[in-house]
């Protein structure tokens, strides 16, 4: 298998991320992204229909939920949050930089389908909601789709 070449950061959601491990390079098995976020820039609580996943802290500090159980991950911590499990993150720091870890990988598609190529990275981040009319688009997509279901509904 070869490594992934470009390391070009895509932004999304007021923050940034990157390709780490492209499911194509796994034969869908995984898929590897390195996030860096504003605070105010997480999904809320959801449940994965068709994937685990895993989270790793590079920077900052977050409060996971699984089911009923709440952690929180500095740098250099780890979580697994299993499919069909309820599971959310809130970011405690200004931001945080974190690997996520996707089983399969077909979510992957998902990211960069609803994510820009990014010529520098910002010096600030900010969360910043998409506007109404691709929010529509966003969660058509990860529900219908990629089978990511939201416990609470988004507006």
């Amino acid at each position: 298998m070869e490594p992934v070449k470009d390391s070009a950061y895509r932004a999304y959601q007021g923050g940034y991320f990157r390709t780490l491990i492209a499911p194509q390079t796994t034969g869908n098995k995984l898929a590897a992204l390195e996030f860096t976020l504003p605070k105010g820039a997480e999904p809320p609580p959801h449940v994965h229909v068709n994937e685990d996943e895993s989270f790793f802290v590079l920077y900052g500090r977050i409060s996971v939920i699984v089911g009923d159980t709440v952690t929180i991950l500095e740098k250099g911590d780890a979580l697994f949050a299993p499919r069909n499990i309820p599971h959310a993150f809130t970011i405690l720091t200004e931001q945080a930089t974190l690997i996520n870890l996707i089983t399969p990988g077909t979510l992957w598609n998902y990211f960069i389908a609803f994510s820009e190529p990014l010529p520098e990275l910002p010096a600030t981040l900010t969360a910043s909601p998409p506007p109404a009319n691709r929010l529509k688009m966003m969660l058509q997509q990860i529900t219908d789709v990629y089978q990511v279901n939201f416990l609470h509904s988004l507006k």
